[in-house]
């Protein structure tokens, strides 16, 4: 937890030094949207993906059992503010390559320093965010499909006012239901190394391969 505070604390320092600050206003904050499925149903257990499995073997401290229990998030102007600054931030400072091409393999989960995948860019942001307090059940890493079908991961931000996504394709952070994607499955907020199907048919697999970059 040390940590977590201190790369969070370095976070702050970051990006609101001189020059560096992300401007923000009403129009980057996520708007509700016409009430339609404000969360993901989520329809018993699932096999993580490979990737994640191999992450947590060397990275333990990061899939500890925390809370125990979802927490859906009362939001301000300040939690969205630093939901904005954290994914526009990671978003800008890391390229998107392909694991095959980064590490010689077609799955492989690590925190980036300049480059990475889909799932580095939201293992990053879960890091920051975690740094500035928010609780871990309420960041789910989160696999779907795209409009393309092919594999994707990105961060679900759990709230009171609905499932928010944070992508490494866009800066602006949308309800899940508004991302046009196909949610397979996620973290169970109640333990880290658990995961949830959110789709009634087979999602267990545990093969899940990105598909790549940000494209």
């Amino acid at each position: 937890m040390k940590l977590k505070t201190a790369v969070g604390a370095a976070f702050l320092a970051l990006i609101f030094a001189p020059g560096a600050a992300l401007a923000l206003d009403t129009a980057s904050r996520p708007l509700v949207s016409e009430p339609q499925k404000y969360f993901a149903t989520e329809y018993g257990k699932a096999l993580p993906p490979v990737g994640f499995v191999k992450f947590c073997v060397t990275n333990p401290e990061d899939c500890q059992l925390v809370g125990g229990k979802a927490n859906r998030l009362d939001m301000d102007p300040g939690r969205w503010s630093l939901l904005y600054q954290v994914n526009t931030y990671v978003n800008g400072k890391v390229t998107p390559v392909s694991d095959q091409e980064l590490y010689g393999e077609p799955e492989h989960w690590a925190y980036p320093t300049d480059a990475g995948d889909c799932e580095d860019y939201l293992l990053l942001k879960k890091r920051y965010l975690e740094g500035l307090g928010f609780p871990p059940e309420a960041l789910l890493i989160t696999v779907v499909l795209d409009e393309k079908k092919e594999g994707h991961a990105v961060l679900t931000v759990t709230t009171a006012g609905g499932d928010f996504v944070l992508d490494n394709r866009r800066n602006e952070i949308l309800r899940w239901s508004d991302t046009h994607y196909t949610y397979l499955k996620r973290q169970s907020p109640g333990d880290p190394r658990q995961w949830v199907a959110l789709m009634k048919e087979k999602t267990n697999t545990s093969g899940f391969i990105a598909g790549g970059t940000s494209e």
